[in-house]
């Protein structure tokens, strides 16, 4: 289900200039807040621009966001897990030091210091989630070299004469991968809201680029007159988020066999 739906956003936001009914930035001050109709199915903004349009290309926004973000993220964990889990020592112990600093500050309010000094647009939002997201991961894949390099095909590697390049990308990541996956798949929902938050503060993606998070954001302002510019980007931001996380769960279920068994043990003693 939560695949489904996922590939139906993704389609939406990739369509979103074939399929957006207005411009997403047009205004038209005969049409300021007019409520749903069937000329504006979402109604229209302070501008009298199409809520529908804008939150398709918002949608582009958001999941660009996303998608790029936790890349970045699952890019600078995966290498640095791999070389403390791999190596282990000092390497380890100083890459695990710079975890533990990075997740002593609360992440939200690190993006917020950050983005103080720099000019918000989307490619800063894209490197600073990115950034700031790591540490997850590379603990992750630290703890799975930890266990997989003390497997017999690692061993039996090693002894052939291996080189440690070889071993890690030929034999041991493509088995720590799957955890991964799953983290990536529960990144994704995680970095779209915090671009979001971000937006609804004002210090996100900037006007007049329409993401979910700036349309809440000009919704409080005409919240009781204009109760459809919160509606629907909330709903938005819900559907979606619930609907990675269910991806999310998934692919865990389908990558673990862990949990596979202990279903059909489940499935075995209930009959």
């Amino acid at each position: 289900m939560g695949g489904a739906v996922v590939v139906c956003l993704v389609l939406l936001a990739l369509l979103a200039p074939v399929i957006a009914p207005w411009d997403p930035n047009r205004p038209d001050i005969k049409k300021i807040l007019d409520a749903p109709s069937n000329a504006h199915p979402l109604g229209t903004d302070q501008l009298g621009r199409d809520v529908l349009s804008r939150m398709l290309y918002g949608a582009r926004v958001s999941l660009a966001v996303g998608f790029v973000s936790v890349g970045i993220a699952s890019l600078i964990g995966v290498v640095l897990g791999s070389l403390a889990g791999y190596n282990g020592g000092l390497v380890d112990g100083a890459t695990m030091r710079l975890v533990d600093l990075m997740l002593v500050f609360p992440r939200f309010f690190l993006l917020l210091a950050v983005l103080a000094f720099l000019r918000p647009s989307i490619w800063t939002i894209m490197a600073v989630i990115g950034l700031t997201g790591w540490m997850g991961v590379a603990r992750l894949v630290r703890a799975e070299f930890l266990a997989l390099k003390e497997r017999e095909f690692v061993i039996w590697s090693q002894a052939v004469g291996a080189s440690g390049f070889r071993i890690v990308w030929r034999h041991i990541l493509p088995n720590a991968m799957a955890p991964v996956l799953v983290a990536m798949t529960l990144g994704i929902p995680a970095a779209i809201l915090t671009e979001s938050g971000l937006s609804f503060l004002g210090l996100g993606v900037q006007p007049p680029h329409a993401t979910w998070g700036n349309i809440l954001n000009e919704g409080k302002d005409a919240i009781e007159i204009g109760w459809w510019l919160s509606l629907y980007p909330g709903l938005a931001i819900l559907v979606t988020v619930l609907s990675y996380n269910l991806l999310g769960e998934g692919i865990r279920d389908a990558l673990d066999p862990r949990l596979r068994q202990n279903a059909a043990r489940f499935v075995s003693r209930a009959r």
